[in-house]
């Protein structure tokens, strides 16, 4: 005991001693759990953080339903902090906010009216004093049934009101919106999708619990976001996001182009701000990095809410190369990480895959309904008991009246007589005079008969499990009929984006490139060089030639079948011999360079390609694009055998003709040969195998492509075989068949033209 000054006695309590760091310990574990459970991450039932459901609650207590007047923000927003929510105004009037915005939301839940922010700026919302708001139409597939028995009630935060634990929802909301959260070691990023696709999935989990999640995503083919964007993230690797629950999404800008050329685009990936694109855009242009950009402008309105001009110099300018430098390099292709975080059904956290996601809202909309028809069944039963007293004393009118009028107690005489409950005899004392109609018992009988056929209904679906998920299924599929829409976002499978090379800013000067039979490497300015013409080292000679321009990237292919790139600018000039192509690839030892052409990386058009031994298939010259200097194994061929190989082909050929060893030919057409982008291919010819041991089989020798009503020239030497008409028809044949000996004199042909 102490005194102060005015003598007046104070008491020292005890004061409780702990440990700095297990009170630390104890206080930031609280706070984690908190901001887990109560703030960050979604209740799977319902897919609502705490401040979105205390929203939608307050606003449905406000009457504030989807036919109602709008009403200003502030009022929604005082009710949900003095009510349920004691925390900052801001936090809670933005949450309301993002659940407004159609661009935020794929179904948004609250309806808006004033400035709620655009795509440009999601956070130039004007203040809650200004604008106004109700619930829409969707939020009643979460409140409908939230007075029917369906939930829990915990107490507010002062324990003078209650609220639900979570909202009754009638989809799996949380599936439809996705949503962000950061918590306390763990975060949230779940995915938006399609109504209809998703209830389709629930309905065929409730069908078949046995479904796969392969079978799932035949179904459910992706998220849906609230933008026209493409989805462009492989079908496998959605697959693989759903099995684990992990992952991301890609998304790329949709655009067209104008009769003058100009690119449009229009539709953004999700939450990307067409300002900070144009932004994005600009700033290349000023680094001088897209030469080939001549102005941008933002043409957004009401009617095209997203319309991006980008206008180019002239129409000469390769659009497909932009575009993919302004995918890899802008916010025109986002990614979107996927971790499906929630808190499930035993109010834990965990990341689900997508059929763990379903089954389980599944079991909690069962539950739900379970809840409500329990709940239905009740009040029909407790009505069918009042009127079991009802018509009681319809049927005995006077004496009913007789007792009210004669005894002090007539409800213990009403149970004493008439053997009726204490609810009963209530009820009979509450009628009415106008009530005693003889209509009345005509009505009771009625409703009776209504109500035991109701009661026969819920007993029969509480009875059964099958009739029960027939009853969810049957209200999914009505929900899905009434607020189901098309996807918005389509799934499309494209290239990755990459950024433009150094080659693609150079001027596309006419080139030819020159491979000696050592496989030394030059580059000629022009179209015009003979590079048989040109000088070369002693002992070499000239082997190859390709024409094309100094922005396109030289192809080579070896003996192994293995195919090497090199950037046409970067290879030496023919004023001399050139340099070695070992300087700058490694190939296999022993290895020669059997064929070369020049072309863009991301080319699609084909060539045929085969083994001297008579096997081949059709690749893309993209296919044997490769940065690695060791090269890219393009072709499987067995020991002792080289590739062939041709031109691109074009829409005017129509037939192969292959030239063997022994003067044989066959042509056949190019349909029948597989595409490819690897491997060892098909059988293309039948040629005969060596008689003698150690003699050299016959083998493919040469390889010409034919146009239709085209010519052949056979080179025996200096002899020349022209073919043409009928007589080159007859050496068609099919695949793999055996070929036709030439006429004589050119049975040891030595090539085709």
């Amino acid at each position: 005991m102490a005194k102060n000054k005015t003598n007046t006695t104070i008491k020292l309590y005890d004061i409780e001693k702990r440990d700095l760091a297990e009170f630390s310990e104890g206080a930031y574990l609280n706070y984690a759990m908190y901001v887990i459970m109560d703030r960050a991450l979604p209740h799977i039932g319902d897919g609502l953080k705490p401040v979105q459901r205390r929203i939608i609650y307050a606003m449905s207590e406000l009457g504030l339903n989807a036919t109602a007047k709008h009403k200003k923000s502030a009022r929604t927003v005082g009710d949900v902090l003095g009510k349920f929510h004691p925390h900052g105004d801001a936090a809670c009037y933005e949450a309301m906010v993002l659940m407004a915005q159609s661009f935020s939301f794929r179904y948004p839940l609250v309806d808006g009216q004033g400035n709620w922010g655009s795509t440009d700026d999601p956070k130039s919302f004007a203040a809650m004093r200004y604008t106004e708001a109700k619930l829409s139409a969707f939020s009643d597939l979460l409140l409908a049934e939230l007075a029917q028995g369906t939930v829990n009630w915990i107490p507010n935060f002062d324990g003078t009101l209650e609220e639900p634990k979570v909202l009754p929802a009638r989809v799996p909301t949380l599936l439809l919106n996705g949503t962000t959260g950061i918590a306390v070691g763990m975060a949230t990023d779940i995915p938006p999708h399609n109504l209809t696709e998703v209830v389709e999935a629930c309905c065929a989990l409730l069908e078949d619990p046995s479904l796969t999640i392969k079978d799932l995503c035949k179904i459910i083919k992706g998220p849906d976001y609230p933008t026209q964007a493409e989805i462009i993230t492989p079908k496998k690797e959605i697959a693989a996001m759903y099995e684990t629950g992990l992952g991301s999404i890609r998304m790329r800008a949709k655009w067209v182009q104008e009769k003058q050329g100009d690119i449009i685009v229009t539709a953004l990936p999700h939450q990307i701000s067409p300002a900070k694109v144009l932004e994005q855009i600009a700033a290349q242009m000023q680094a001088k990095k897209l030469p080939m950009v001549s102005d941008l402008r933002d043409e957004s309105d009401y009617e095209n809410p997203t319309r991006l001009v980008i206008e180019l110099k002239n129409n000469k300018v390769d659009v497909g190369a932009l575009l993919d430098h302004l995918f890899a390099t802008t916010d025109l292709e986002s990614t979107y990480r996927v971790n499906m975080n929630v808190i499930g059904l035993d109010n834990r956290p965990k990341v689900k895959n997508l059929k763990l996601f379903l089954v389980e809202w599944l079991e909690f909309r069962v539950s739900t309904v379970k809840n409500r028809l329990n709940y239905r069944l009740e009040k029909v039963q407790d009505r069918l008991h009042v009127l079991d007293g009802l018509l009681i004393a319809y049927l005995n009118i006077d004496e009913i009246i007789h007792i009210i009028r004669t005894y002090d107690d007539p409800k213990a005489q009403f149970i004493k007589k008439y053997k009726l409950s204490d609810r009963q005899a209530d009820s009979i004392l509450d009628l009415k005079l106008r009530h005693l109609a003889k209509l009345e018992e005509v009505k009771i009988t009625s409703e009776q008969n209504e109500l035991s056929k109701e009661r026969a209904g819920l007993e029969a679906i509480l009875g059964s499990e099958k009739k029960l998920k027939n009853q969810v299924k049957k209200e999914l599929e009505q929900d899905a009929l009434k607020f189901g829409d098309k996807r918005r976002s389509p799934i499309i499978e494209r290239s990755e984006a990459q950024a433009m090379k150094m080659e693609e800013h150079l001027p596309q000067e006419a080139i030819t490139v020159i491979l000696s039979k050592n496989g030394w490497v030059r580059a000629a300015k022009s179209h015009e060089v003979d590079g048989s013409m040109l000088n070369f080292k002693p002992g070499d000679e000239f082997k190859l030639q390709a024409k094309g321009k100094s922005n396109q990237t030289a192809y080579f292919l070896d003996s192994t079948g293995r195919s090497y790139t090199l950037p046409a600018y970067k290879l030496p000039s023919a004023r001399g011999f050139g340099e070695s192509l070992s300087s700058e690839l490694t190939p296999p030892s022993a290895a020669t360079f059997e064929w070369l052409t020049l072309d863009l990386p991301e080319s699609e058009e084909k060539i045929i390609l085969i083994s001297n031994g008579g096997y081949g298939f059709i690749p893309k010259i993209q296919d044997l694009y490769t940065k690695n200097k060791t090269g890219k194994l393009v072709m499987k061929l067995s020991e002792g055998e080289k590739p062939l190989c041709t031109g691109p082909l074009t829409a005017d050929h129509h037939g192969v003709a292959l030239l063997t060893s022994e003067g044989r030919l066959l042509i056949m057409d190019i349909k029948d040969i597989p595409e490819l982008n690897k491997g060892k291919g098909n059988k293309l010819i039948n040629l005969k195998k060596s008689a003698k041991p150690g003699a050299i089989p016959e083998q493919v020798i040469g390889i010409a492509l034919l146009a239709k009503k085209g010519k052949l020239q056979i080179l025996a030497n200096k002899r020349k075989l022209e073919l043409s008409g009928k007589a080159l028809d007859s050496y068609y044949g099919e695949r793999a068949s055996a070929p036709l000996k030439l006429p004589a004199g050119y049975g040891k042909a030595t090539g085709l033209e």
